[in-house]
């Protein structure tokens, strides 16, 4: 056999390989974030005010690196109802006085459950923590709490 042909069969199996892998990893079960334990309950002020005095610690606490960040139940009141990108509702938590609030994404799957919530509405929302709040110099401005997957626990 010519270096030619192993070389191109050489090829052919690293493609087939990466296939496989990147076929597995796109196809791999999504986390199931409502049926997940809640690891911590919070109002929406005592996250935010957690992140903003020590994001470091907050990030250790609550963040993974590969995906499996910590599932909060977070109770706040209705600031702002909105629609991203990808038509989810995302609501965020905050009361007056804060600086920053938590913004809570919610899913084709979840989206139904915000029809009946209006802004001053008091609610608990589940889901998985993806960033924390932090104060951004350059724009001198507060940014918030993001919870993704979400959906209603209580209104």
């Amino acid at each position: 056999m010519s270096i030619k042909k192993k070389i191109i069969i050489a090829l052919g199996l690293g493609i087939v390989i990466a296939g496989i892998i990147a076929a597995v990893l796109f196809f791999q079960p999504h986390r199931d974030v409502q049926n997940t334990t809640t690891d911590f309950s919070y109002n929406a002020s005592e996250i935010v005010n957690e992140y903003l005095t020590d994001s470091q610690k907050a990030n250790n606490k609550y963040l993974d690196e590969e995906g499996n960040s910590k599932v909060l139940e977070i109770k706040g009141i209705v600031a702002k109802i909105s629609e991203d990108f990808n038509k989810q509702k995302v609501i965020l938590l905050k009361s007056d006085s804060d600086k920053a609030g938590v913004s809570c994404t919610f899913t084709a799957e979840t989206n139904s459950h915000t029809l009946n919530i209006k802004i001053g509405d008091k609610i608990t929302v589940k889901g998985v923590i993806r960033s924390g709040a932090a104060f951004d110099a350059d724009l001198d401005m507060y940014e918030n709490v993001i919870l993704e997957k979400c959906d209603v626990i209580t209104k």
